[in-house]
C-alpha cells in the first residue's frame, strides 16, 4: 500500500519537527489526535506531510476505492428570510421576483423529468420561507416514495427544519420523527457554516445556532437514521474556530454514530456581502481535507463537492484523504455556481465521472447514499466506446493546378 509506505518514509526523516512526528506515530498506530495538535497541523504542518498522513487513513480504510452516486438536487426555492453574508445563491422576499417559489406539482414535475434515468438520489434543499413547513414538506416525501420507491430523499438541513418545527410549535424529536414517517431517508449536512457563535452570529446571524444544529442532527440519529457534515471554511474564522467545529462534530458522532461523511465547503466571494475578502488558495483547499481526515477518525468518508472546487481539484483531492467526489448532479444545483464555482453548469455523467477517478489511479464505485456498493467500475467498459462510430468525413481540398 503506497500510503504505509510513503508515512514509513517520512517517519523516518530525521529532520521531521519533533511534534509532527509524534502525530504521524498517532497517525500510523491508529491513535485519535487532539485538538491541540490538530491547531498544530494547521499553523505548521506542509502540505506534502499533511498529505502523506491523510492518504494513509485513507487507503487503510478504503484502500484505491472512491465513490460517486448517480444523483440530482432540487431547490424549491431560492427566496430566504435569512440574510446570511456568505450566500450568493438566496434573495431577500423583498426581491423575490429575482428568484423562484415552486409549488409541490412544480417540484413533482422535476422528479418526473428522471424517471428514465438511473438516478438513485434525490437532494432537496433551498431557502426559508413561511409556504415550505411541515405539511408541505411531508406530503412532498410522501408524494416522491409513491412515485418512486426506490429513489432516496436526501432533504432539507436544520436551518429549515429549525424554522419548521418552531412555526409549527413541535420539538426536534417530535418534528423529525415526523419526517422520518413521511419518507426522508437521510439528511445533508448543509448549515453547519461555522459553530462558533462568535463567527455564526456575523455570517448566518438569525437562523439556528451551532448547538441547535447538533441537536437536530442528533434526534435524527436517535431514530437510528443517517447524516452528513459540513463545514464553510476561508472566510473570516481562524484555525481554532475550525477545530472547534470539527470537535463538536467528533463528540456527537462518538456518541451517536450517526454521521457518515465529513464535506468540507469552500467560502466563495461572487456576488455576497463578503466578497471583499479573497478566497484561500488550492493548497489550503488540500490541506483542509487532509487534516480533516487525520482529525475526524470516527467519520468513515471525507468528500470533495467537485462542482464547488473543479474537477482538477477534486482529482488531487484524492490524494488527501478524500474517497468520495459527490455524484452526477445533472446541472441541477444552482448554490455554489452562483456564488463563482469553477463549474458554472455542473454535470457529469457516470462515463466522465469514472473516467475522472481513473485518471489518478482510483477504483471508481457507484455507491448508493446509504454506501451500499451498486457497481464496481474500474474494469468496465462503455458501449460507446466499444461501438464503431463510422468514419469521419473529411473536407475535399483541392490541390491548386500550377
Amino acid at each position: 500500500m503506497k500510503g504505509k509506505e510513503d508515512l514509513e518514509v517520512l517517519l523516518n526523516d530525521a529532520g521531521l519537527d519533533a511534534q509532527l512526528r509524534s502525530i504521524a506515530e498517532k497517525v500510523y498506530a491508529g491513535t485519535r489526535i487532539q485538538d491541540e495538535e490538530c491547531l498544530y497541523l494547521y499553523e505548521k504542518a506542509p502540505l506534502a506531510y499533511t498529505g502523506v498522513l491523510a492518504n494513509y487513513i485513507r487507503e487503510k480504510r478504503h484502500g484505491d476505492n472512491t465513490y460517486f452516486n448517480r444523483n440530482f438536487h432540487v431547490e424549491p426555492t431560492n427566496v430566504c428570510l435569512y440574510t446570511c453574508t456568505f450566500c450568493s445563491y438566496s434573495r431577500l422576499i423583498k426581491k423575490r421576483e429575482e428568484g423562484w417559489e415552486y409549488t409541490l406539482d412544480e417540484i413533482m414535475d422535476i422528479v418526473r423529468t428522471y424517471d428514465d434515468k438511473p438516478v438513485t438520489e434525490v437532494h432537496i434543499v433551498g431557502g426559508v420561507l413561511p409556504q415550505y413547513d411541515v405539511k408541505f414538506y411531508t406530503e412532498l416525501f410522501r408524494q416522491i416514495h409513491a412515485h418512486r420507491p426506490s429513489l432516496h430523499v436526501k432533504a432539507l438541513t436544520p436551518v429549515e427544519y429549525h424554522y419548521m418545527f418552531k412555526k409549527e410549535k413541535i420539538d426536534y424529536a417530535t418534528g423529525m420523527r415526523l419526517m422520518k414517517e413521511a419518507g426522508l431517508d437521510s439528511m445533508p449536512g448543509g448549515g453547519a457554516e461555522i459553530f462558533a457563535p462568535e463567527i455564526r452570529d456575523q455570517i448566518a446571524g438569525g437562523k439556528c445556532s451551532g448547538d441547535q444544529w447538533l441537536q437536530i442532527h442528533e434526534e435524527w440519529h436517535k431514530l437510528g437514521m443517517r447524516s452528513n457534515a459540513t463545514i464553510l471554511y476561508g472566510h473570516i474564522e481562524k484555525f481554532e474556530h475550525r477545530v472547534d467545529h470539527m470537535r463538536q462534530l467528533r463528540e456527537l458522532q462518538d456518541k451517536t454514530g450517526g454521521f457518515q461523511t465529513f464535506i468540507p465547503l469552500k467560502f466563495r466571494n461572487k456576488d455576497n456581502q463578503m466578497s471583499h475578502l479573497p478566497e484561500v488558495t488550492v493548497i489550503e483547499d488540500l490541506r483542509n481535507y487532509a487534516i480533516s481526515r487525520i482529525y475526524l477518525d470516527n467519520f468513515e468518508h471525507i468528500k470533495a463537492y467537485w462542482p464547488m472546487i473543479s474537477r482538477q481539484v477534486a482529482q488531487l483531492s484524492l490524494s488527501f484523504g478524500v474517497d468520495d467526489i459527490d455524484g452526477t448532479i445533472d446541472d441541477t444545483t444552482k448554490i455554489y455556481s452562483m456564488a463563482g464555482s469553477e463549474e458554472q453548469n455542473p454535470a457529469m455523467n457516470t462515463q466522465e465521472l469514472v473516467d475522472l477517478i481513473k485518471k489518478v489511479g482510483r477504483r471508481p464505485i457507484e455507491r448508493d447514499t446509504l454506501y451500499g456498493i451498486i457497481e464496481d467500475y474500474t474494469d468496465h467498459v462503455f458501449e460507446e466506446a466499444e461501438t464503431f462510430k463510422g468514419y469521419i468525413s473529411l473536407p475535399v481540398v483541392e490541390q491548386e493546378k500550377k
